[in-house]
């Protein structure tokens, strides 16, 4: 895996979450030989090729745009067609897929909702500026029975700006009811009719609604939707044919928790990484500044898990380190309490609110410095890193180190973390920061904070999704009736502090 992350980077490539699809989990890219590794990585570079010529200017400038997309999509499907007959996994990821294959794997109970944006094509146009509209939203609805069906949303522009503000009021404490009913009335409202008897929504958001709850809008009845539907994130119908988990290999929770910033272990600070997954210690050049307080209540928190789930290994303190989190093995649950960070690139940022911004926003982010490298997670020793004796375990991992962890037997990740659910948004494939690294490691499910989350509520939360869980309740219902319960108490009725967390991926009970 480091081998091929390290071909990936040399040749200059900004992984995106369509080159991979979600799917290319590290269970598949270390079974592939390393011949047919650099296939994969020749594969990558081409998607890239392709989305550049696409989507930038030189496909204007160049002499004959035409012909270089045909060669190019051409070496695309013959490294295609050479790597499936090698990865039966691969060949099965990256062919097209039938539309009953997914809705077979829709509850009865369930609609499965997915976002679009796109710009409308006008026909009669006589000229290249006239042919396309300005962005709208559009959204699909697919039940298990019966075609799927489509509505147009409005305008692009006017729904991000509502999501942006109602993100910001929610994540400050501020008031946010004419904004949740607004987005209501812009997303939901349109298509109730289509959703029927659903209670339970298989939402796949794009662009700014990646990063808003669903379950805090309104409905017309001045209800929370998180009253009226169980909601589970996906990024796109695909991942419903992915959940087929392998847990006979998996290993005792982990729970991470009051972990020392300034310090770290000098005997796992040492520790030897060779072979490690992902062990490479990539970083971007916008971390210098970043320093992080200790979370008080996490201690607690972990206490908690551990009377709930007694076989839970702890990790606290100086040895809650990079180098532990990179030789764990597919723990069943992974439980991370730290901070989360996300690096804002100023020159490509479309998910910024003017008046809220989670993290520092750096002077200078380079343009195509890969987006896994400007998210990630603080560990033991993160604000001392520059002081570090062994590169391997600065305290600071990565999305793109993440991407490389053992996850394969994993059924659940929670990152009880400030603005781990965020990522940079590419319009068409969802949030891509830790969320989509998880899901390349083999996660199953995954619970991430879209905001910074207040200390003590977090823990409460936490202790009553995982009393839930121990409840046989689903891996995402364990969450929501945690929510409700915080929602109806007096302390924590704002959703600042129960909306933040969302689950996506599986959504069925733990496998015991």
């Amino acid at each position: 895996m480091k081998k091929l992350l390290s071909a990936i980077n040399a040749a200059g490539i900004c992984l995106t979450p369509w080159m991979v699809a979600g799917a290319m989990t590290t269970g598949l890219l270390l079974s592939l030989p390393v011949k047919t590794q650099k296939l994969f990585a020749q594969w990558l570079q081409i998607q890239q090729q392709l989305s550049v010529l696409v989507f930038s200017q030189s496909l204007r400038q160049a002499t004959n745009p035409k012909t270089q997309l045909e060669q190019l999509d051409a070496e695309k499907e013959k490294l295609e067609a050479t790597i499936s007959a090698k990865s039966a996994e691969f060949r099965t990821q990256t062919q097209p897929i039938e539309l009953a294959a997914i809705q077979a794997k829709i509850p009865k109970d369930a609609a499965l909702v997915e976002i679009i944006q796109y710009r409308p094509f006008n026909v009669k146009a006589k000229t290249d500026a006239q042919k396309f509209g300005k962005p709208h939203y559009a959204a699909a609805v697919l039940r298990s029975r019966g075609e799927p069906k489509w509505v147009d949303l409005g305008e692009a522009a006017e729904i991000d700006q509502l999501a942006i503000d109602f993100r910001a009021n929610l994540a400050t404490g501020r008031t946010f009811k004419k904004l949740a009913r607004s987005l209501d009335e812009k997303l939901v409202a349109p298509i109730r009719h289509l959703l029927g008897d659903a209670s339970h929504l298989l939402i796949s958001p794009d662009g700014q609604l990646t990063l808003i709850p669903f379950e805090a809008l309104k409905d017309e009845q001045d209800k929370f939707l998180i009253e009226r539907y169980a909601f589970s994130y996906l990024t796109s119908g695909r991942d419903l044919l992915r959940f087929q988990s392998n847990v006979k290999n998996a290993s005792a929770p982990v729970v991470l928790a009051d972990i020392d910033y300034n310090n770290q272990g000098q005997t796992v600070a040492s520790a030897k990484t060779d072979g490690v997954r992902g062990s490479q210690n990539q970083r971007s050049g916008d971390l210098a500044n970043l320093e992080f307080e200790a979370l008080a209540a996490t201690k607690e928190e972990a206490d908690a898990i551990k009377k709930i789930l007694p076989n839970a290994k702890l990790l606290l303190g100086k040895d809650a380190t990079e180098t532990a989190v990179k030789q764990l093995q597919s723990p069943n649950i992974l439980h991370l309490a730290t901070h989360g960070f996300f690096i804002t690139d100023a020159e490509q940022n479309l998910n910024a609110s003017t008046d809220f911004e989670g993290t520092p926003r750096a002077p200078k982010i380079l343009q195509v410095e890969n987006p896994l490298l400007r998210s990630g997670l603080a560990l033991a020793g993160f604000n001392k890193r520059k002081q570090a004796i062994n590169n391997n375990d600065d305290g600071v991992l990565t999305a793109l180190e993440v991407a490389g962890l053992d996850l394969r037997s994993n059924q659940l990740v929670v990152l009880s973390a400030c603005d781990t659910g965020k990522g940079d948004i590419k319009v068409g494939d969802g949030v891509y920061g830790l969320r989509r690294a998880l899901v390349i490691a083999g996660s199953q499910t995954q619970v991430l904070s879209l905001w910074l989350v207040d200390d003590a509520a977090t823990k409460d939360l936490m202790v009553k999704y995982y009393q839930n869980l121990q409840a046989l309740k689903g891996r995402h219902e364990a969450l929501r009736a945690a929510q409700l319960e915080m929602l109806n108490s007096q302390e924590y009725e704002h959703p600042q502090f129960w909306a933040a967390f969302v689950p996506s991926g599986n959504w069925t009970p733990l496998n015991r």
